[in-house]
């Protein structure tokens, strides 16, 4: 059988179902390229008790999970929620298509945890990804800059999760650059730090106040919010 099972955002974040079934697997992947983990994968060891061997994109992707939970249980583990990243989707469906039992233990995402800024959650339009550019080989993606601009024209605030190994002065020189392509004009954004975790940091200012900004801990995220409810307000303004 096959167990896809989310970690929430903590170190201790797992579910005590979760864990129960950890300890009863055979083999426990850790899922380790969609997040940079916000501690000590030691930590992680001396919850679960566990041998966990590392799971890369290839790992994930391909079919050797798949063939192995035929004959066993194995447990992967999935930072945050299981089934936010869509290979974690498509590892489901080629078990299904196997013939391989499944079952999902779902957990806390940032996706929740960006309530604590204030911002109503179903005031929140698409989720954009922002990669790292590579302007020596002339790539520079901004689509997720078009994401934030329909969500603008629907008055809902922009989640933008950052691609692991971005640091956050190229983030922020990205995000500029690709507002001032799509003709958007940025004034306050909220920077989110390692939400749910003891070293959980939420600012709120003007993008111009970020500039000389260093220390950025991963997993970060950048909120760009729109039209503001007074409840938002108010307590977005507890982060300046």
């Amino acid at each position: 059988m096959l167990y896809i099972i989310g970690l929430g955002l903590n170190a201790d974040g797992i579910s005590k179902f979760g864990l129960q079934v950890v300890k009863k697997c055979k083999r426990v992947y850790l899922e380790n390229y969609t997040v940079n983990f916000p501690y000590a994968l030691k930590e992680l060891k001396f919850v679960l008790k566990k041998k966990l061997i590392p799971a890369d994109r290839d790992k994930v992707e391909g079919l050797s999970i798949v063939d192995e939970a035929k004959k066993m249980d194995v447990a992967l583990l999935v930072y945050g929620s299981p089934l936010t990243a869509t290979t974690h989707i498509t590892l489901l469906e080629e078990a299904r298509k196997s013939k391989v039992r499944t079952k999902v233990i779902y957990n806390a995402s940032v996706l929740d945890a960006v309530a604590e800024t204030g911002l109503q959650s179903y005031k929140f339009g698409k989720v954009a990804s922002m990669p790292a550019w590579n302007p020596k080989k002339g790539y520079k993606p901004d689509s997720f800059m078009k994401l934030v601009q329909e969500n603008m024209s629907m008055r809902a605030h922009s989640l933008i999760l950052v691609d692991p190994g971005l640091d956050f002065k190229d983030a922020l020189k990205q995000l500029k650059a690709s507002a001032k392509k799509h003709k958007i004009k940025l004034d306050r954004i909220v920077l989110c730090q390692q939400l749910g975790t003891r070293n959980s940091k939420i600012q709120y200012r003007k993008i111009k106040g970020f500039e000389e900004f260093s220390g950025v801990k991963e997993p970060y995220c950048i909120i760009i919010p729109s039209k503001l409810h007074f409840m938002e307000k108010e307590v977005l303004e507890n982060f300046e």
